[in-house]
Protein backbone atom coordinates (compact mmCIF):
# COMPACT_ATOMS: atom_id res chain seq x y z
CA UNK A 1 0.00 0.00 0.00
CA UNK A 2 1.29 3.63 -0.78
CA UNK A 3 -0.04 6.41 0.79
CA UNK A 4 -2.16 8.97 -1.38
CA UNK A 5 0.06 11.40 1.14
CA UNK A 6 2.63 11.21 4.13
CA UNK A 7 1.26 13.50 6.61
CA UNK A 8 2.58 16.98 6.60
CA UNK A 9 5.61 17.65 8.79
CA UNK A 10 4.09 19.66 11.75
CA UNK A 11 1.19 16.48 11.49
CA UNK A 12 4.01 14.10 11.81
CA UNK A 13 5.65 16.03 14.29
CA UNK A 14 2.85 16.48 16.42
CA UNK A 15 1.96 12.37 16.31
CA UNK A 16 5.31 11.66 17.42
CA UNK A 17 5.18 13.90 20.22
CA UNK A 18 1.53 12.59 21.00
CA UNK A 19 3.18 8.74 20.36
CA UNK A 20 6.19 9.37 22.97
CA UNK A 21 4.14 10.93 25.23
CA UNK A 22 1.45 7.97 25.04
CA UNK A 23 4.25 5.34 25.90
CA UNK A 24 5.66 7.07 28.77
CA UNK A 25 2.07 7.34 29.85
CA UNK A 26 1.50 5.13 33.40
CA UNK A 27 -0.92 3.08 31.28
CA UNK A 28 0.25 3.04 27.58
CA UNK A 29 -3.06 2.84 24.69
CA UNK A 30 -2.62 -0.18 22.63
CA UNK A 31 -5.09 0.62 20.14
CA UNK A 32 -4.05 4.95 20.79
CA UNK A 33 -0.76 3.71 19.73
CA UNK A 34 -1.33 1.74 17.09
CA UNK A 35 -3.42 4.74 15.54
CA UNK A 36 -0.58 6.68 15.95
CA UNK A 37 1.44 4.49 14.04
CA UNK A 38 -1.13 4.15 11.19
CA UNK A 39 -1.63 7.95 10.98
CA UNK A 40 2.33 8.34 10.33
CA UNK A 41 2.22 5.29 7.79
CA UNK A 42 -1.25 6.60 5.98
CA UNK A 43 -1.58 10.57 5.83
CA UNK A 44 -5.23 10.20 5.39
CA UNK A 45 -5.85 8.67 8.79
CA UNK A 46 -6.93 11.94 10.80
CA UNK A 47 -8.28 12.41 13.70
CA UNK A 48 -11.92 11.57 12.73
CA UNK A 49 -10.82 8.41 11.20
CA UNK A 50 -9.20 7.54 14.35
CA UNK A 51 -11.77 8.47 16.40
CA UNK A 52 -13.63 6.19 14.21
CA UNK A 53 -11.78 3.11 14.50
CA UNK A 54 -12.07 3.32 18.80
CA UNK A 55 -16.12 3.66 18.29
CA UNK A 56 -16.15 0.66 15.86
CA UNK A 57 -14.18 -1.39 18.61
CA UNK A 58 -16.58 -0.14 21.36
CA UNK A 59 -19.53 -0.85 18.75
CA UNK A 60 -17.97 -4.00 18.77
CA UNK A 61 -17.56 -4.78 22.53
CA UNK A 62 -20.73 -4.14 22.83
CA UNK A 63 -22.38 -7.13 20.57
CA UNK A 64 -20.45 -9.32 23.07
CA UNK A 65 -22.55 -11.61 25.80
CA UNK A 66 -22.52 -9.98 28.98
CA UNK A 67 -19.32 -11.32 30.55
CA UNK A 68 -19.60 -15.32 29.25
CA UNK A 69 -17.70 -16.38 32.50
CA UNK A 70 -14.91 -19.25 32.02
CA UNK A 71 -11.75 -17.98 29.40
CA UNK A 72 -12.87 -20.42 27.09
CA UNK A 73 -16.58 -19.37 26.96
CA UNK A 74 -14.59 -15.88 26.24
CA UNK A 75 -12.29 -17.23 23.46
CA UNK A 76 -15.52 -18.61 21.55
CA UNK A 77 -17.70 -15.84 21.79
CA UNK A 78 -14.77 -13.42 20.49
CA UNK A 79 -14.38 -16.29 17.72
CA UNK A 80 -18.17 -16.55 17.25
CA UNK A 81 -18.46 -12.55 17.03
CA UNK A 82 -14.99 -11.57 14.90
CA UNK A 83 -14.17 -14.96 13.38
CA UNK A 84 -17.30 -15.95 12.45
CA UNK A 85 -20.07 -13.23 11.75
CA UNK A 86 -17.32 -10.03 10.90
CA UNK A 87 -15.04 -12.81 9.17
CA UNK A 88 -11.45 -11.31 10.64
CA UNK A 89 -9.20 -13.17 9.23
CA UNK A 90 -5.55 -13.69 7.67
CA UNK A 91 -4.32 -15.04 5.02
CA UNK A 92 -0.50 -15.65 3.28
CA UNK A 93 -1.33 -12.92 0.71
CA UNK A 94 -1.47 -9.69 4.19
CA UNK A 95 2.26 -10.68 4.87
CA UNK A 96 3.33 -8.53 1.76
CA UNK A 97 1.09 -5.68 2.01
CA UNK A 98 1.66 -2.40 4.63
CA UNK A 99 -1.60 -1.86 5.09
CA UNK A 100 -1.93 -5.46 7.05
CA UNK A 101 0.11 -3.84 9.94
CA UNK A 102 -1.87 -0.69 10.28
CA UNK A 103 -5.05 -1.27 13.08
CA UNK A 104 -7.31 1.44 10.94
CA UNK A 105 -7.18 -0.51 7.57
CA UNK A 106 -6.89 -3.77 9.65
CA UNK A 107 -10.80 -2.88 11.16
CA UNK A 108 -12.10 -1.94 7.70
CA UNK A 109 -10.55 -5.04 5.63
CA UNK A 110 -11.26 -7.22 8.92
CA UNK A 111 -7.87 -8.64 6.87
CA UNK A 112 -4.46 -8.62 8.72
CA UNK A 113 -0.90 -9.64 10.06
CA UNK A 114 -1.85 -12.46 13.25
CA UNK A 115 -0.33 -9.53 15.81
CA UNK A 116 -2.93 -6.69 14.47
CA UNK A 117 -5.82 -9.04 14.18
CA UNK A 118 -4.83 -10.05 18.02
CA UNK A 119 -4.65 -6.23 18.75
CA UNK A 120 -8.54 -6.29 17.13
CA UNK A 121 -9.35 -9.35 19.15
CA UNK A 122 -7.42 -7.38 22.35
CA UNK A 123 -8.98 -4.27 22.36
CA UNK A 124 -12.63 -5.73 21.90
CA UNK A 125 -12.66 -7.98 24.36
CA UNK A 126 -10.93 -6.04 27.18
CA UNK A 127 -13.58 -3.21 26.32
CA UNK A 128 -16.11 -5.92 27.29
CA UNK A 129 -14.14 -6.95 30.74
CA UNK A 130 -12.62 -10.13 29.69
CA UNK A 131 -9.41 -11.24 31.06
CA UNK A 132 -7.07 -11.07 27.52
CA UNK A 133 -3.85 -10.50 26.34
CA UNK A 134 -1.52 -10.96 23.88
CA UNK A 135 0.75 -14.26 23.47
CA UNK A 136 3.92 -13.34 21.67
CA UNK A 137 4.64 -17.27 20.14
CA UNK A 138 7.68 -17.60 18.49
CA UNK A 139 6.82 -16.68 14.91
CA UNK A 140 3.29 -16.23 15.25
CA UNK A 141 1.83 -14.10 17.68
CA UNK A 142 -2.09 -15.28 18.99
CA UNK A 143 -3.93 -14.15 22.13
CA UNK A 144 -4.56 -15.39 25.06
CA UNK A 145 -7.63 -15.89 27.95
CA UNK A 146 -7.28 -16.43 32.05
CA UNK A 147 -4.67 -16.52 34.32
CA UNK A 148 -0.92 -17.45 32.19
CA UNK A 149 0.69 -20.61 32.48
CA UNK A 150 -0.79 -23.34 29.59
CA UNK A 151 -3.96 -25.08 30.11
CA UNK A 152 -2.98 -26.58 33.51
CA UNK A 153 -3.58 -22.84 35.01
CA UNK A 154 -6.75 -22.31 33.27
CA UNK A 155 -5.04 -20.61 30.09
CA UNK A 156 -7.28 -20.93 26.63
CA UNK A 157 -5.46 -19.51 23.52
CA UNK A 158 -6.99 -18.26 20.16
CA UNK A 159 -5.44 -17.81 16.54
CA UNK A 160 -7.34 -14.88 15.50
CA UNK A 161 -5.01 -15.20 12.23
CA UNK A 162 -7.25 -18.46 11.62
CA UNK A 163 -10.44 -16.68 12.90
CA UNK A 164 -10.28 -17.33 16.41
CA UNK A 165 -9.64 -21.03 16.38
CA UNK A 166 -9.37 -21.79 19.76
CA UNK A 167 -5.69 -23.67 20.38
CA UNK A 168 -5.57 -27.16 22.05
CA UNK A 169 -2.61 -27.01 24.12
CA UNK A 170 -1.32 -29.43 20.88
CA UNK A 171 -1.63 -27.11 18.71
CA UNK A 172 0.33 -24.27 20.41
CA UNK A 173 2.77 -27.16 20.82
CA UNK A 174 3.19 -27.41 16.70
CA UNK A 175 2.92 -23.55 15.98
CA UNK A 176 5.90 -23.30 18.03
CA UNK A 177 7.89 -26.58 16.59
CA UNK A 178 7.03 -25.49 13.03
CA UNK A 179 8.96 -22.26 14.14
CA UNK A 180 11.72 -23.68 16.56
CA UNK A 181 11.94 -27.61 15.91
CA UNK A 182 11.70 -27.68 20.19
CA UNK A 183 9.40 -27.71 22.52
CA UNK A 184 6.58 -24.96 23.69
CA UNK A 185 7.56 -23.28 27.03
CA UNK A 186 5.67 -22.09 29.88
CA UNK A 187 7.79 -18.73 29.63
CA UNK A 188 6.70 -18.35 25.62
CA UNK A 189 3.10 -17.79 27.54
CA UNK A 190 3.51 -14.69 29.29
CA UNK A 191 1.35 -11.96 28.73
CA UNK A 192 2.84 -9.70 26.01
CA UNK A 193 3.32 -5.66 27.40
CA UNK A 194 1.78 -3.38 25.58
CA UNK A 195 4.98 -1.64 24.40
CA UNK A 196 6.19 -4.93 23.42
CA UNK A 197 3.33 -5.09 21.49
CA UNK A 198 3.83 -2.00 19.18
CA UNK A 199 7.97 -2.60 18.78
CA UNK A 200 6.79 -5.87 17.32
CA UNK A 201 4.55 -4.13 15.16
CA UNK A 202 7.21 -1.12 14.31
CA UNK A 203 9.67 -4.65 14.15
CA UNK A 204 7.20 -5.74 11.25
CA UNK A 205 7.12 -2.61 9.19
CA UNK A 206 10.86 -2.32 9.16
CA UNK A 207 10.94 -6.02 7.82
CA UNK A 208 8.50 -5.02 5.20
CA UNK A 209 10.48 -1.90 4.32
CA UNK A 210 13.77 -3.93 4.20
CA UNK A 211 12.60 -5.98 1.30
CA UNK A 212 11.44 -2.95 -0.77
CA UNK A 213 14.49 -0.54 -1.29
CA UNK A 214 11.91 2.14 -2.77
CA UNK A 215 10.54 2.06 0.67
CA UNK A 216 12.74 3.34 2.57
CA UNK A 217 10.82 6.43 3.56
CA UNK A 218 8.57 3.53 5.52
CA UNK A 219 11.85 2.13 7.24
CA UNK A 220 12.79 5.78 8.37
CA UNK A 221 9.39 6.50 9.91
CA UNK A 222 9.07 2.77 11.72
CA UNK A 223 12.62 3.37 13.27
CA UNK A 224 11.65 7.13 14.10
CA UNK A 225 8.55 5.83 16.38
CA UNK A 226 11.02 2.64 17.51
CA UNK A 227 13.41 5.31 18.76
CA UNK A 228 10.48 6.75 20.75
CA UNK A 229 9.66 3.89 22.75
CA UNK A 230 11.12 3.86 26.41
CA UNK A 231 13.02 0.86 25.84
CA UNK A 232 15.05 0.65 22.50
CA UNK A 233 17.91 -0.99 21.64
CA UNK A 234 20.84 1.09 21.23
CA UNK A 235 21.44 -0.30 17.78
CA UNK A 236 18.07 1.45 16.39
CA UNK A 237 20.74 4.83 16.24
CA UNK A 238 22.92 2.90 14.40
CA UNK A 239 20.42 1.70 12.16
CA UNK A 240 18.96 4.66 11.50
CA UNK A 241 22.65 6.24 10.51
CA UNK A 242 22.54 3.56 7.59
CA UNK A 243 19.10 4.67 6.49
CA UNK A 244 19.96 7.91 6.28
CA UNK A 245 22.99 7.19 4.28
CA UNK A 246 20.89 4.49 1.76
CA UNK A 247 18.99 7.84 1.39
CA UNK A 248 21.86 10.20 0.24
CA UNK A 249 21.22 11.75 3.44
CA UNK A 250 25.31 12.11 3.88
CA UNK A 251 25.63 14.53 6.17
CA UNK A 252 22.65 13.17 8.74
CA UNK A 253 23.69 10.11 8.59
CA UNK A 254 27.33 10.62 10.17
CA UNK A 255 26.11 12.94 12.29
CA UNK A 256 24.27 9.54 13.89
CA UNK A 257 27.05 7.41 12.76
CA UNK A 258 29.51 9.52 15.31
CA UNK A 259 26.91 9.73 17.76
CA UNK A 260 26.09 6.14 17.99
CA UNK A 261 30.12 5.48 18.20
CA UNK A 262 30.40 7.93 20.92
CA UNK A 263 27.61 5.67 22.73
CA UNK A 264 29.40 2.32 22.40
CA UNK A 265 33.22 3.94 22.76
CA UNK A 266 32.61 3.22 26.32
CA UNK A 267 32.22 -0.50 25.96
CA UNK A 268 33.74 -1.51 22.76
CA UNK A 269 36.52 0.96 21.30
CA UNK A 270 37.02 -1.66 18.23
CA UNK A 271 33.65 -0.87 17.21
CA UNK A 272 33.51 2.67 17.78
CA UNK A 273 36.31 2.87 15.49
CA UNK A 274 34.63 1.04 12.65
CA UNK A 275 31.98 3.45 12.79
CA UNK A 276 33.23 6.41 12.74
CA UNK A 277 35.21 5.19 9.41
CA UNK A 278 31.47 4.68 8.34
CA UNK A 279 30.53 8.43 9.52
CA UNK A 280 34.18 9.50 7.38
CA UNK A 281 33.31 7.37 4.29
CA UNK A 282 29.38 8.71 4.68
CA UNK A 283 31.25 12.50 4.21
CA UNK A 284 33.02 11.51 1.97
CA UNK A 285 30.26 10.91 -0.53
CA UNK A 286 29.34 14.41 -0.46
CA UNK A 287 32.82 15.65 -2.38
Amino acid sequence: MRSPWPPPPGRSAELRRRFAEEARSERPGLSALCLLVGAEGDGTLDEAGMDAVEIELDRLAGELPHRPGSPRAWALALRDLLGERYGFHGVPDDYRRLESSLLHTVLRRRRGLPILLSVVWIEVARRAGAPVYGVALPGHFVVGFGDPGGPEAGQVLADPFDGGRVLTGADAELLVAGVTGGPLEASMLTPAGTLDVVARILNNVRAWAATRPERTDVALWALDLSLLLPSRPARLRYERAQLLVQRGEFTAGAAELEAYAEVVAAVDPPAAARVRSEAHAARALLN
